[in-house]
C-alpha cells in the first residue's frame, strides 16, 4: 500500500505521474528535462524523497510486434537504476500504445501525460475483482 510514481523514459525527457494504491488513479505530475543523467537522477531523488514511492512503474517501449529495440534495453536499465540508487521495488509495463492514446499537437510535451496512462495501466491490471 502507498504512493507509486509510474516513468515514461526517454533520453532528452523523463515523464513522472503519481497515484496510490488504495484510491488506484493515476495523474500527470512532472517532466524531467535535465541534461546530464546526473541532474536527471537527481531530480528523480528529490521526487522519491518528496513521495516517499513503495513501487515505481516505468514503460517498457517495444515494436507493435512485441519485438525489442534500443529503447526496451535503455528503459529496461533505468528501471534497474532506479531500483539500486533509491531501493524502491520497480515494475516494467507494456508501454507500446501510451503516448498513441494521448490528443496533442505536434511540438506539445506529453511526457507526464504518457507517464499517468503507463501508471494506469499498471493499475488496471492490477485491481483485485
Amino acid at each position: 500500500m502507498g504512493t507509486v510514481l509510474g516513468f515514461d523514459f526517454g533520453l532528452k525527457r523523463i515523464g513522472v505521474a503519481v497515484g496510490n494504491t488504495l484510491l488506484k488513479q493515476a495523474q500527470p505530475l512532472t517532466i524531467i528535462s535535465a541534461a546530464t543523467n546526473e541532474a536527471k537522477f537527481a531530480a528523480i531523488a528529490e521526487l522519491v524523497r518528496q513521495w516517499e514511492p513503495s513501487l515505481c512503474i516505468v514503460g517498457l517501449p517495444r515494436h507493435p510486434d512485441g519485438a525489442e529495440h534500443e529503447m526496451t534495453v535503455r528503459c529496461r536499465r533505468f528501471a534497474n537504476q532506479l531500483h539500486g540508487r533509491f531501493d524502491v521495488a520497480t515494475v516494467l509495463v507494456d508501454e507500446r500504445y501510451s503516448s498513441a492514446v494521448i490528443s496533442h499537437q505536434r511540438g506539445d510535451l506529453i511526457d507526464d501525460q504518457a507517464a499517468a496512462i503507463i501508471l494506469q495501466q499498471y493499475f488496471n491490471d492490477h485491481t483485485q475483482s
